[in-house]
């Protein structure tokens, strides 16, 4: 099979980087090394190539009101450059995929804009599922995914790099707060979002924009990194993975994004009466973090034992850099999920003692 490349394709082969196959796409997974560029983004700054990520602009008479139906958070409040991390569900309340709906508000012809960004292995199956869910005349959806560059700038020192390099004050824009400006002296979209635990922005423009700015940020000393670091750093801040802590057999419920789930705020949604019936209920499964002592690394598919018998399973584990010790989060039943529930994780046939701990496992101070 033929895999995928981005526009920055290219610059990464100049750096040297090591490759993945991932979702489909030939992917830089290092570039000087996971635990280096790990270290950058905490303490300094990082940028990410996440050009192979889904983008889809959606307008029309009606966008927020057709999007309403198939999430469980409420947008009928979000307001313009503001924007909402939530799930897509099915008939079972299972999660089809979590992505962002960036609001650019109404435009001269009374349409409302909206942007959303999907996982790379997803669009495909996102793309069709709001084509089907979607009244097209009230909202119409483009998908502009091949057409556009990602790059997420992420880390303490992010913002004031970047800002060299773009006309808009990029302090007045809050968390999760999005704008249209100039990047290098062409049209960009810029939102204060990421997946690393960190301040940043994830800059959306065109190929050769894109190119031309990877190039501007590693002049100014922002570290290239890879998918390793990208997924140590998301597992730190205790962030889902789709298609490994969650998937279309996990509620938002179950994986402890109960925030994104706002009965008592809207009307009827897929998957509704499902999130109502486990609220009343409580569920029967719980996603929890973990930690474990010394260097016994929980990694995906291992299962997770209590009193020597089976009772969940690791979802995502690493060794964290920046705490120093092994980390994971695991599905495990809800009466075993509080915090300080001493658990055991089975690696290489041997049991290792794991705790429940709180999540996230690291939060910027």
């Amino acid at each position: 099979m033929t895999l995928s490349r981005t526009p920055l394709y290219a610059l990464a082969l100049e750096s040297k980087a090591r490759f993945t196959d991932f979702s489909g796409w030939e992917m830089p997974v290092q570039y000087s090394g996971i635990k280096q560029e790990h270290e950058a983004v905490r303490q300094a700054a990082g940028m990410f190539d996440i050009s192979h990520m889904g983008k889809f602009k959606l307008q029309g008479s009606a966008v927020l009101d057709q999007l309403q139906r198939l999430v469980p958070s409420d947008l009928s409040q979000l307001e313009p450059g503001k924007a909402q991390y939530t799930v897509l569900l099915n008939p079972s309340g299972g999660i089809i995929d979590d992505l962002i709906i960036y609001y650019q508000g109404v435009d001269a012809q009374g349409w409302q804009q909206v942007v959303t960004i999907v996982n790379a292995a997803t669009t495909p199956k996102d793309k069709a599922w709001l084509l089907t869910q979607i009244d097209s005349t009230e909202a119409k959806l483009l998908d502009v995914s091949f057409e556009q560059a990602l790059i997420a700038v992420q880390g303490p020192a992010a913002i004031a790099q970047l800002q060299k390099l773009v006309d808009a004050d990029l302090a007045t824009v809050s968390r999760y707060g999005h704008t249209m400006a100039e990047v290098l002296g062409q049209p960009g979209f810029l939102a204060r979002t990421g997946y690393t635990g960190e301040d940043g922005f994830e800059v959306m423009v065109t190929p050769e924009t894109g190119v031309a700015l990877w190039r501007s940020l590693q002049e100014l000393g922002v570290i290239p990194c890879g998918l390793g670091a990208r997924d140590t750093l998301r597992l730190e801040a205790a962030m889902a993975l789709y298609g490994q802590d969650i998937d279309e057999t996990t509620t938002p419920l179950e994986a402890g994004l109960k925030w994104l789930v706002h009965l008592d705020r809207k009307g009827d949604f897929i998957g509704r009466s499902v999130l109502a019936q486990q609220q009343a209920q409580g569920v029967e499964r719980r996603l929890v973090g973990l930690q474990l002592p010394g260097r016994n690394i929980a990694r995906h598919g291992y299962a997770v034992l209590h009193q020597e018998e089976t009772v969940g399973q690791v979802t995502s584990g690493t060794l964290s850099p920046t705490l120093g010790y092994p980390v994971a989060l695991a599905y495990v039943p809800a009466s075993l999920s509080k915090v300080g529930q001493t658990l055991a994780v089975e690696i290489r046939g041997k049991a290792y003692p794991a705790k429940v701990v709180k999540r996230p496992f690291y939060r910027r101070a």
